[in-house]
């Protein structure tokens, strides 16, 4: 047989086909490339847009709760059991009060109690005065926050620099006419005085003879805030017995725990001011699983603690009404009471601890170091009862409690070191000995 005879031309042909084959292969490599990356690129942007309308919330009202559920690792690690903080200090107004505030006027203005313009008036040791003057412009109304003058005077800077109007009062007790909450209650009718007698005038009704209220006529009013032409009457809020303040923690608060958890869940600690925050979210929880306990932290000068583990609140010469001066030796702020609101009966309680101011400056120092967590006196107040529950129930727990608010608002008072020396509360512990925990 002949050999084989290859030309040059059958090789240039036969390059020629190779390069054609390879050419178009190339071609539609390159164009199932791009096709998949044109593919992939829809998809990202498809994923970002609904990731971005997810995101999207309605107004400053609609970024109110849904706030994160962290474990707080130092303390989960020191108890062996896991310590989970619901991060309120992230609400808009810094605090879970937020929540109370919103569901305060929602409610209001839907029973016909409030209307836009009007005047939403409260006592308040401070947070909830912030929460209702961050709110109150969002639904078309003022505030006008009544507080005692020991607390914190950034709190006071806060709410006059949110625009609401501030009186600040000396502290005293609850049974006397100028306690600070019974103030709010009186400019609530003052306004609704001062609305009335402007609608009277509207209408042509003779008014020269009309009555005074606290010795002064809506025309010889004294407070600035209600004497605008704009106001159509006054909202004492009332957060102590008022019950929006339970069904805000009720119907938000403690379905987030649960969700958040999945259920899984053994113990809820918080100290109680109100009482909104414990009652709201104890019977929330206990109606999912009667298993989970729920317990009170509370701090010195109070007597909720007597009355959950004793059932007696206070002895006779202490009762609220006989004291001649502030009933609470404490520096924290917001938590602790010597009566019984109607929103803590609503809550179902299974056990207390008595927490001191000590123990409570030096969490706060403590979860600063180990944790970077900046809380002011209620939330340090609550870990140092999360880590009393975990000590009582054992390790292998979930346990989880209230960071109400930053210490942004604490720093001329539970942050200064020079107010603490003067009361022998300069932090001093390494770890948590000042719990029994080395």
């Amino acid at each position: 047989m002949a050999p084989l005879k290859i030309t040059g031309a059958v090789v240039a042909a036969a390059t020629m086909v190779m390069l054609s084959y390879c050419y178009l292969g190339f071609f539609r490599f390159s164009d199932k490339l791009e096709s998949c990356s044109s593919s992939k690129k829809k998809k990202k942007t498809k994923t970002k847009t609904k990731k971005e309308k997810l995101s999207t919330r309605n107004g400053l009202v609609d970024a109110i709760g849904n706030t994160p559920l962290i474990r707080i690792n130092s303390l989960s690690e020191a108890t062996g059991c896991e310590i989970l903080g619901k991060c309120e200090f992230l609400n808009p107004g810094g605090s879970v009060k937020d929540r109370v505030a919103v569901k305060i006027i929602e409610e209001a203005l839907e029973s016909g109690k409030l209307f836009p313009g009007g005047i939403v008036t409260e006592g308040s040791a401070g947070s909830t005065a912030i929460s209702l003057a961050t709110v109150a412009p969002a639904y078309g109304c003022q505030c006008h926050v009544v507080i005692p003058d020991d607390a914190a005077i950034e709190k006071s800077q806060i709410i006059e620099a949110l625009g609401a109007t501030v009186e600040r009062v000396r502290p005293v007790s609850i049974t006397h006419k100028d306690h600070f909450v019974n103030i709010a209650r009186r400019r609530a009718d003052e306004a609704n005085d001062l609305a009335s007698s402007k609608r009277r005038l509207a209408s042509g009704i003779n008014i020269a003879h009309q009555g005074k209220t606290n010795g002064c006529t809506a025309e010889e009013e004294k407070e600035p805030s209600l004497s605008s032409e704009s106001v159509t009457g006054g909202f004492f809020a009332d957060q102590f017995e008022n019950l929006a303040n339970y069904r805000a923690h009720y119907e938000g608060t403690g379905p987030e725990i649960w969700q958040q958890t999945h259920g899984n869940i053994d113990a809820f600690v918080a100290a109680a001011g109100t009482g909104g925050t414990l009652a709201g979210v104890s019977r929330f929880l206990q109606e999912k699983n009667e298993k989970v306990k729920c317990f009170l932290i509370d701090p010195p000068g109070s007597g909720l603690y007597n009355k959950v583990t004793r059932g007696v609140m206070y002895t006779r010469e202490e009762a609220e009404g006989r004291r001649l001066k502030n009933p609470f030796d404490t520096i924290t702020e917001g938590i602790g009471i010597n009566r019984l609101t109607q929103n803590f009966l609503m809550a179902k309680i299974d056990g207390g601890f008595r927490g001191t101011d000590k123990e409570a400056v030096e969490m706060s120092r403590f979860l600063l170091k180990k944790d970077g967590l900046f809380v002011g006196s209620s939330s340090a107040m609550n870990c140092v009862g999360a880590v009393r529950v975990a000590q009582a129930l054992g390790p292998g727990h979930t346990i989880v409690t209230i960071l109400c608010e930053s210490g942004m608002r604490h720093l001329s008072k539970f942050h200064d070191p020079q107010y603490l020396a003067l009361y022998g509360l300069t932090p001093t512990a390494v770890g948590l000995e000042f719990l029994g925990i080395k």
